[in-house]
């Protein structure tokens, strides 16, 4: 059961690490540093690590938090590990295998002299989705932590 737990814990470990890492780190400092071709560049380049990351991560932390609150007690704290789990992997698959490539097939309107209206508002409005999807990742990871955490408490006072 240890294995399994340290297991559990590194996965969600990276996935959120992943996140917070990306998001406030690499993200800003791309931009910051490159002009806006180039980051562009750099992070759709990097895009499809960052949601490889998630899906194995998310999945492994899924299956485990499912295992935990089938065998484990309490399993309340597990079942809702599992589900916040279970939805932010369906977030995170979403954003990376449905949002990513529409984003990334009008990504060139970004850079134009004179950008199509419809063109740009169909990218802001993609990037926006993206961007609440990420956050809603998060906050659902974060809960996830919260949860595990109240488990692995109860379990040590048991």
């Amino acid at each position: 059961m240890i294995i399994a737990t340290f297991i559990y814990l590194l996965a969600l470990a990276c996935w959120l690490g992943g996140i917070v890492f990306f998001s406030f780190f690499v993200t800003p400092i791309v931009f910051k540093r490159l002009p806006l071709p180039e980051a562009g560049n750099v992070l759709n380049g990097l895009f499809p690590l960052y949601y490889k990351l998630g899906y194995v991560a998310g999945a492994i932390a899924v299956v485990l938090a499912l295992y935990f609150a089938a065998y484990r007690s309490p399993r309340m704290y597990w079942a809702g590990a599992a589900l916040t789990l279970a939805i932010s992997l369906g977030l995170t698959v979403w954003a990376g295998a449905v949002v990513r490539p529409r984003i990334a097939a009008v990504r060139s309107v970004k850079e134009e002299q004179n950008p199509d209206p419809a063109r740009l508002a169909k990218f802001d409005s993609l990037h926006h989705q993206s961007v609440i999807l990420n956050g809603a990742v998060l906050a659902l990871d974060l809960l996830a932590l919260a949860s595990t955490a109240a488990a692995l408490a109860h379990h040590a006072r048991s």
